[in-house]
């Protein structure tokens, strides 16, 4: 089905199919398609072949996912319900390793089952209908987060300012927002005038196909650049701020996100140009103490080859380096903005110092 961007949720839950619904961004911006994912490989492959994509509507998508297999789990007692869930959710964990968010959503629709079924000793069809509640609410959240990553994030930036963000941490990458993009979409609602320059972002091209196409729908002042020109920008003075999105942030602040953010920072810290990182503290790993041991995903050669070509670009044979992400050290980051307020450095205290503080 054709639709616009501006009437189109890029993760719902559609009830009446048993089904979770994505807006197919592989597709974008030529086509505006929703697709509904009924089976778990129809779910794991719209995340592995990013039809759905960044932390938050992956996260989102998960919740919604396992819940719509959860439905069709046939078993009447708990236990065996248990164990063809967990068999769901270990498969769905599989899709994408980087990206915390995925297996923060399926732990936290884990622990709503056991909470359901093992302590308070229901039903399993009230199991489902728990895990209907959780899957919504993670959704919700999600909504809710983004925008106050955005009121804090628009704190650190005034009006007419340059805004650089590498990839696409947009509302297309969430439910709604975004996280390095919600504090433009508020400048924009309040008349801030932003200047963005979105990156193009290779090799898959997230920046071109939905950042500069998400905000030139939304009316917002964009220019396209390609990877490489960041720099010259920031060195004319065009730059005030960068906000990028980020899949997993360590401990001790060092946060993962697309191939080519660590270029972006390196830059940023050359010319002066502060350098923010939006996470939803899902996204935070304490289990992960630095960026060394966060799993970087890697990817198809063709990606890179002749992916986006009529004809093949580079020789038959040749070797091709193709991560998703890389990691940006802490100490390029000026700050990390969160719903619950921007921390500074020292990273690993006052990360843990702001989640405590709000009972997480």
């Amino acid at each position: 089905m054709q639709k616009k961007l501006k009437d189109c949720d890029t993760v719902a839950l559609d009830e009446g199919q048993n089904a979770v619904v994505i807006l197919d961004q592989t597709l974008l911006p030529g086509r505006t398609e929703l697709i509904a994912l009924k089976t778990a490989q129809e779910i794991w492959d719209a995340i592995y072949l990013l039809k759905v994509r960044g932390a938050p509507a992956i996260g989102v998508a998960a919740a919604l996912g396992i819940y719509v297999l959860a439905r069709d789990i046939s078993a009447e007692d708990f236990e065996a319900f248990y164990e063809k869930f967990c068999e769901y959710k270990e498969y769905l964990n599989s899709a994408r390793p980087t990206a915390v968010n995925l297996s923060w959503a399926l732990n936290r629709m884990d622990r709503a089952a056991l909470q359901a079924g093992k302590e308070e000793r229901l039903a399993v069809p009230q199991v489902k209908e728990r895990l209907r509640r959780e899957a919504l609410c993670i959704r919700q959240e999600d909504v809710e987060v983004c925008r106050r990553i955005g009121e804090n994030g628009l704190s650190l930036v005034k009006p007419g300012d340059g805004i650089l963000t590498h990839c696409n941490a947009g509302r297309l990458a969430t439910v709604q927002y975004g996280t390095a993009t919600a504090p433009i979409y508020l400048g924009q609602e309040r008349g801030y005038h932003f200047k963005v320059y979105a990156d193009e972002t290779r090799p898959l091209l997230q920046g071109a196909r939905l950042t500069a196409y998400e905000l030139q729908e939304a009316g917002v002042d964009v220019t396209l650049l390609c990877d490489n020109m960041s720099a010259s920008l920031m060195a004319q003075g065009l730059v005030q701020a960068v906000f990028v999105g980020c899949d997993r942030v360590a401990a001790n602040g060092d946060a993962a996100n697309k191939i080519g953010t660590l270029m972006v920072a390196l830059a940023a810290k050359r010319y002066g140009v502060p350098f923010y990182v939006c996470a939803p503290t899902s996204t935070i790993d304490f289990h992960t103490p630095t960026g060394k041991e966060i799993p970087i995903e890697m990817r198809p050669e063709d990606e890179v080859t002749q992916m986006w070509y009529r004809e093949r670009m580079a020789p038959q044979g040749v070797k091709v380096y193709n991560p998703a992400f890389d990691v940006t050290d802490h100490e390029l980051i000026a700050g990390i903005v969160t719903e619950y307020g921007v921390a500074r450095a020292p990273y690993e205290e006052n990360l843990r110092k702001l989640m405590e503080g709000h009972g997480r």
